[in-house]
This record gives structure tokens, sequence and C-alpha cells, in this order.
């Protein structure tokens, strides 16, 4: 059980505080409700070059990792479809210094072009090397399109293309800043060693007195049902084929989720799961194959892939990732299978609370996506999940027409 105290600022900063007196080490995360979902169609890597803006300076501090430095602190950042998340771990007799740079970026970035210029520049990069010019680095990037239509989850957070990233002007930039970027549009979450009076004095000094700004309403189109089985071939110069299918699932709100996700680890969490066991194993027709899903706070994907055996046909392993398939439609799993499963995840979840950055992470996140007391209930949403939930779910979503792929194929 996480005990955490819950306070709001007039302002409209959320602020979450988990005591915890086990480690002198405190967790400061401040999550802002922006994503790439967020992103205007045509400029499209926005949230992702902002999390790289927010480390150029802002107003009253010309550089962010040098005055964290000196009191012993590290920091760093992520961005996803959904949310922009930043953290500092430090001493807890240093915490001040973590709220001194997170309310100054907050009120205001430097905005300068040297900034700008030299973060977009790292973002190219990036793109270059992570998804262009890295094998099968660019995979998402073609399956989203494909398997959506509508939602912006059809581009990925990187972006669309660089010219998004390499257009991107100084007016953007602010716009996109006081879009988003708000008390109003945060949640800040600190698990340590410290009491809830103190943060609540220090949000006080050093948030308070930025003002709420006017958020940029989300209205994001809906991603139709898929009614029709959808792919792409293509090939590269990569050492073996791949295939990657994937297919509409619910939101990470939804009761279904927890399903899901014990579905997906049935076929492919550990060596005695059925693909590792009959795909690699027995048939030998993957080096490896996998199954997960995305996650993602809107209705997401449920992924499978597969690093095929040199040899072997694509229609043929496809066929054989079908059969697996078609199994879990037509036969329910047993009790056993289940539960090996779900003691991996709840394993997995106990041990994941150890952390006071996880703890701060997690509990900004529950926050969003509804309440923080949601921490304390993840174990028990999976422990709930019964045979019939696996196979509806099953057959919800594991639907040929509801599945889009790719075959990736090697140049040699």
């Amino acid at each position: 059980m996480i005990k955490f105290d819950r306070f709001q600022l007039s302002n409209g900063l959320k602020v979450i505080v988990h005591k915890d007196k086990t480690t002198p080490i405190l967790a400061f995360n401040l999550l802002y409700n922006v994503g790439a979902k967020d992103e205007n169609p045509n400029k499209t890597g926005f949230a992702h070059l902002f999390e790289h803006l927010m480390f150029g300076g802002s107003a009253n501090i010309p550089s962010y990792d040098e005055p964290l430095q000196k009191v012993g602190g590290s920091n760093n950042a992520f961005t996803s479809n959904d949310i922009t998340n930043y953290y500092i771990t430090l001493p807890k007799e240093n915490i001040e210094t973590a709220f001194w740079l997170e309310s100054d970026r907050m009120l205001k970035l430097a905005f300068t072009q040297k900034s700008l210029d030299v973060q977009r520049n790292v973002v190219i990069e990036e793109f270059k090397q992570r998804y262009l010019n890295q094998p099968y680095g660019d995979i998402m990037l073609l399956l989203r399109p494909i398997a959506y239509k509508k939602h912006p989850y059809k581009w990925a957070t990187i972006g669309k293309e660089i010219s998004h990233i390499e257009n991107a002007n100084m007016n953007d930039v602010k716009s996109f800043f006081y879009s988003h970027y708000a008390p109003n549009n945060a949640i800040l979450s600190i698990a340590g060693d410290i009491e809830t009076s103190v943060v609540k004095k220090l949000a006080e000094k050093w948030f308070l007195p930025i003002e709420k700004r006017d958020v940029e309403i989300r209205n994001l189109e809906q991603e139709p049902k898929q009614t029709e089985a959808r792919s792409l071939s293509v090939k590269k110069d990569v050492p073996f084929d791949v295939i990657v299918k994937t297919y509409h699932m619910c939101s990470r709100t939804d009761k279904d989720y927890y399903a899901t996700d014990l579905l997906s680890d049935i076929l492919s969490n550990g060596k005695s799961s059925r693909f590792n066991q009959i795909l690699v194993k027995q048939k030998r027709l993957f080096s490896s194959v996998d199954a997960h899903i995305m996650g993602s706070i809107d209705n997401g994907l449920f992924l499978i892939e597969g690093t095929l055996m040199k040899g072997i046909k694509m229609k043929d392993a496809e066929k054989a990732i079908n059969e697996e398939l078609n199994k879990l439609l037509k036969e329910k799993i047993d009790e056993y299978e289940l539960n090996k499963v779900k003691n991996k995840v709840i394993s997995r979840l106990i041990f994941s609370q150890v952390s006071p950055l996880n703890k701060a992470m997690s509990l900004s996140f529950y926050e969003l996506i509804g309440n923080a007391e949601n921490i304390n209930n993840e174990a028990g949403n999976y422990q709930k999940v019964t045979i019939n939930q696996i196979q509806k779910v099953a057959n919800n979503v594991l639907s040929p027409t509801n599945c889009s792929s790719i075959y990736y194929y090697s140049g040699n």
C-alpha cells in the first residue's frame, strides 16, 4: 500500500506527496498533460522537441544542469504520444533546488534562437540515427499510419518527417509552450523522506506565482473501427525478415485493459510462453517473437513482432502465428497458465514500487488517468481477470479484420 497526501494550488497545479523514510534521496516528478497526440498534423515532433528545449535554459537560469549537479542531483525526461515527463533525483536537503529549476522553466523558457537551433539539430540527428539509419528503426513510422487513419496516434513521438522539425520557428515554439506548459496542465509528485507541509510551503513559494494559462482544449479525432485487414510490404538493407502484426485494443482506463495485457503475456512472456515454446523452439520458424501492448491512454495497439529464421517464408511464418492466435480464440486457457502470468505481472508491479522515482512517476500518471489511488489497485485488477475474460478479449482484439501487418523483407 502506497500512502500519499494530495493538494492543489489555486493556479491548478496538482501536487502529490509520498513519504518514504527508507531513503535519503528524493524523487521529484513533473508530468505535463501533453504528448505527440496534441500536435498539429502539419507540425509534428514538437512535444519531443520541447523535451529537449526545456534543458536549454529558462528566464532566470541560463544553465539547467549545472546548479543541479552542484547539489548532487541528476535528471532526465521522456515524451510519449500521451505525456511529457520530467524527473529529478537529489538529496533531500537540496529539494528546493528542484522547485527552483522546474518552476523557472514552467514560468518561461529562454526562447533563444541559439537554443532552438541547437536542440532542433539534436532532434534531427536523433531522427536519422534511431529511426532512419538503424535497422528496423522505421517500423513504427511505417506501421502507425497503417493502423490509425484518424486518431493522432498515427504518427510517432519523433514526428512524421524531419521537415516538420527543420521548419520549426520561434513563433511555433512559443505557441506550443504557452498552450500546453502550464501549472493547470501539470501534476507534481514527490517521493522520499519529506513532510507534506514542507512540500506545500515550497510549492506555494515557487509555483504559485505562475498564473493559470489557457491550455489548448483537446479535441481528438476518434479512430473508427477497423473492418478489413491492412498490410504493407517493404524491402530494406537488414539482416533478417521481420513480421509485425498489430491489432486495435482498448484504452488504458478500460476494464478490459488488464485482460489484454495478460493475453499478450500468455503469448510471449518468458521461455515457457506459447510463442517461444512452439514458434521458436519446436517449429524453429523465428529466432524471437514477442507480443506486447502499447499501454496508450486512448485506444491503443496490441503488437506481435517476430524475426524470421533464415530461409523461412513470410507466409509460413504468418500462418504459424495465426494458428497460435486461433487456439486462443477457440480453446480456453487453463487456470495454471493464467495464474503463471498473473504472478509475473504482480511481482513486477511490487518490485517497481521499491524505487522512490518509480513511485513518483506512477503517482503522477495514475492521477492523470483518473486517480492516484489506483496505484494501489493494480495488482488486484490483474488478479480479478478470469479465463472467460481472456477469451472474450482475444475474440474482440485478435480478429483478422482488426489487423494491420508489415512484412519487412531483408535486402540480401
